[in-house]
């Protein structure tokens, strides 16, 4: 029998399980937030950057005698002026190969064009002033005289013959030529397939939005010869081994990132920008720290895109509707330069993802990545996992009406089974675990499924059509990289949890808080979050992939452990007793302490830490103090899945669509706060409403930006989405400590099928199949009248 004195640890009122409300909170809403912008340094200038008016074309000439004239000017640089320095350059940093085994033919991107302008926005030059609007003032001044070339803004238009070429290097603008698969097994497989499903489906570029636009200040120490950057990032480690090495070429040492308060990113502020090598170089030449924040319409310009894929998907099924291959065959836009990880969404994650939760024995990805006249691209929540399982939703719910197959019990009839895991995808993928029907059960029980014929019925009244849609979904995780665990109990009597992922608004300081309270029973309210320096890291996988809890909360489980042997060391000696004597146990109210066996003498962790400090002439095997500094080792990705069904209503009259009703039941494995889960599944289904309906970045021929403010690009707001029903279905993971799954990029994978379901739903009764993303009220009205014209 368990002892009715002690709690239930998964019920503690701050231990995992509970819906804690975020300490992040109070401070934000409040306005005590610290933002980069929020930061000015004593004798800080201001920089502002000359960009391209053109998509492309050849550099005659930059003029800025004009622009040093400007009142407050103190210098302008162009390309010539940063070289000879040694710096690095920008570049691609995966070790992709081409279908015949070459490596992909990489861009090496200075800070600033040197030969030639290569998409709208592209930086030339900056200025440095006193102020802001004198730096402002001084951009414009500044005279760039380009011979334009023609420019091609899309991926498949760009590899075609005759098409403008973006580099010598690089015919046909192809960097990359992917293949993953068998292609004669696959072929096959097509060939005895009893029905093959075909889609052209258009993965539309979208613009990332992050509330806080980009900015940074640069300084740089003269004595010692270290450069310091204050920047919005996704991970303070990474960037500073980035920045060291491949920009600055300089030793890890010498640089320092910082990074507070940061107001969203979603992918985008992951990697360096060539704004940062510019601010850095200036403050080292002028002496004086330099500042930068970019303006709306330079994030439209300058920040990377998302998504922007044109896919071939095709599905092979037998006479019972099992799935004997799937097979993409895509053009992925990578922009006019290769971002760090600008490849992988249409690559590998391609192929990860496309299985989804489905025994689809062969996977086939031919994926060609083609530079353009356009911003570059890179990751965008969930960064080519979303884009998998929306291909084979589609693929499925199409196959179902090609076949007049029940598309749930199609979706059944191929799902893993739970006495398959550890089941291995032909991905390479292994997932271990969960049970992917009883999921899409819950979520057609919670959704009233069956209730819909009445609905339906309902809108027809009011003229309306009505339409619902599934969205099954599983997602590869990034792998959790070697990630830091320290825990520092401080003379104040808080405890202190530094690591290397970073909260850009997910809430990292709340549930990592509730892991460190339930492994080591320290006072939820003592303890504090330090992320952002990386002087204080020696390890730090950054967030992103949904693998943060994964990998800092490892980190913590395993740093609590070292704590408590250290602990048990220390209070042998405070207590009088042998170390193998020593217990450690949480009391009545969940706190921590160290006890000798089979007595009532005991000490609290709190104490034994403030007794440590304070010892006089302690023994030699007397631990110091009870910190650790941990390193958690990688682990492997894990497999989030679920099922969200989405209703809309669609008038016939105006193409208008809206989101009427959204059910969605996850599996997320062991969820720390559901509170923040739940905020975390909203806003990704949010994003994929907004790509579904209503964002899409647009290009004039000349490679002109035509959706580059807010007046022209379209964010769902509160009153375009419904109140949303959100359950979970947990079967925990086997491969970290935590049993977590992650959830960050989720919502994005469930939301784009359901939505995007849901729209040819109700449009079917016209006989349409398939529409593109995003569903805009003119696209919808016109299938609808070209249906009718039919």
């Amino acid at each position: 029998m368990p002892d009715s004195t002690m709690p239930d640890l998964s019920r503690l009122k701050f231990g995992v399980g509970q819906p804690v409300p975020r300490n992040e909170d109070p401070i934000l809403l409040q306005g005590r937030g610290r933002y980069t912008d929020d930061i000015s340094l004593p004798g800080q200038l201001h920089a502002a950057m000359v960009r391209s008016p053109y998509a492309h074309g050849v550099i005659r000439g930059i003029d800025t005698a004009a622009a040093r004239e400007v009142p407050g000017v103190v210098a302008v640089f162009t390309g010539a002026d940063l070289e000879g320095h040694g710096y690095g350059s920008l570049r691609c940093v995966l070790p992709l190969k081409n279908a015949d085994g070459t490596p992909l033919r990489n861009i090496e991107r200075p800070a600033l064009a040197l030969d030639k302008v290569r998409f709208v926005g592209d930086p030339v030059a900056f200025v440095v002033a006193e102020s802001r609007d004198a730096a402002k003032d001084g951009a414009e001044a500044v005279y760039i005289d380009i011979d334009v070339l023609p420019a091609v803004t899309l991926a498949s238009e760009a590899a075609a013959p005759g098409a403008p070429q973006l580099y010598d290097h690089i015919p046909g603008n192809d960097v990359l030529d992917f293949h993953h698969g068998d292609a004669a097994k696959v072929a096959e497989a097509f060939g005895r397939a009893t029905h093959v499903t075909t889609l052209s489906i258009r993965n539309n570029r979208v613009v990332v939005c992050a509330m806080e636009p980009r900015s940074a200040i640069g300084e740089y120490d003269a004595e010692t010869g270290r450069y310091t950057l204050h920047v919005g990032s996704q991970g303070v480690f990474g960037l500073k081994n980035q920045m060291a090495n491949d920009v600055l070429r300089v030793p890890p040492e010498k640089v320092r990132i910082l990074t507070g308060n940061v107001g969203g990113s979603f992918g985008m502020k992951a990697s360096a920008y060539p704004e940062y090598l510019c601010l850095l170089h200036a403050a080292r030449l002028l002496g004086r720290p330099v500042k930068w924040t970019d303006e709306r319409t330079g994030s439209f310009l300058s920040d990377s895109h998302g998504r922007d894929h044109e896919v071939e998907a095709e599905l092979a099924l037998d006479a019972d509707g099992r799935a004997l291959a799937v097979r993409l065959t895509s053009w992925a836009n990578m922009g006019a330069y290769l971002a760090t990880v600008a490849p992988l969404m249409g690559t590998g994650n391609f192929v990860r993802n496309i299985q989804s939760n489905y025994a689809t024995p062969l996977i086939e990805v031919t994926t060609r990545s083609i530079v353009t006249n356009t911003t570059p691209v890179s990751a965008y929540r969930g960064a080519g996992r979303p884009e998998g399982n929306y291909f084979f939703e589609r693929l499925l719910e199409q196959a179902a009406k090609e076949m007049g197959k029940d598309p749930i019990a199609l979706r059944r009839l191929n799902h893993i089974r739970p006495e398959a895991f550890p089941f291995k995808a032909p991905s390479g993928s292994v997932y271990d675990s969960g049970d992917f029907t009883a999921v899409l059960e819950k979520a057609l029980e919670a959704a009233d499924w069956d209730g819909f014929p009445a609905r339906k019925a309902e809108s027809r009244a009011r003229g309306r059509l009505r339409g619902r849609g599934i969205g099954n979904f599983l997602e590869c995780t990034a792998p959790p990289m070697k990630e830091q665990g320290e825990i520092r109990f401080e003379p104040d009597g808080t405890v202190t949890i530094v690591t290397g992922t970073l909260d850009y608004g997910q809430g990292h300081w709340t549930p990592f808080a509730q892991v460190l309270h339930q492994s080591l029973g320290v006072p939820f309210e003592s303890i504090r979050l330090v992320q952002g320096d990386s002087d204080r890291l020696i390890a730090g996988g950054g967030t992103g992939g949904s693998k943060s809890l994964m990998a800092s909360g490892a980190a913590i489980v395993e740093a609590a452990q070292l704590v408590i042997e250290k602990g048990r060391v220390a209070a042998a000696h405070m207590l009088e007793a042998a170390v193998a004597d020593i217990e450690f146990e949480r009391d009545a109210n969940g706190l921590g302490r160290f006890t000798i066996a089979g007595t009532d003498r005991s000490i609290g962790i709190m104490e034994l830490a403030e007794r440590i400090r304070t010892a006089n002439n302690p023994p030699p095997e007397m631990p110091e103090s009870l910190d650790v500094r941990h390193v958690f080792g990688e682990a492997p990705m894990a497999y989030p899945n679920g099922c969200h069904v989405c209703e809309v209503e669609i008038d016939p009259d105006t193409g208008i669509t809206e989101v009427v009703r959204y059910t969605s039941v996850n599996d997320f494995g062991v969820i720390v706060n559901p509170l923040l889960v739940a905020g975390q599944a909203h806003g990704g289904i949010v994003q994929g409403i907004g790509q579904a309906l209503m964002e899409h970045v647009a290009y004039s021929e000349e490679g002109q930006l035509l959706s580059g403010s807010y007046q022209d690009y379209a964010l769902p707001r509160a009153s375009d989405v419904p109140d949303f029903g959100f359950l979970s279905q947990p079967s925990p993971c086997r491969t970290n400590p935590l049993g977590a799954k992650g959830c960050g990029e989720a919502g994005c994978a469930g939301s784009l099928p359901a939505v995007m379901n849901a729209i040819v739903d109700a449009l079917s009764e016209f006989g349409i199949d398939h529409i593109d993303m995003p569903a805009t009220p003119e696209r919808v009205w016109r299938a609808i009248e070209a249906a009718r014209a039919a």
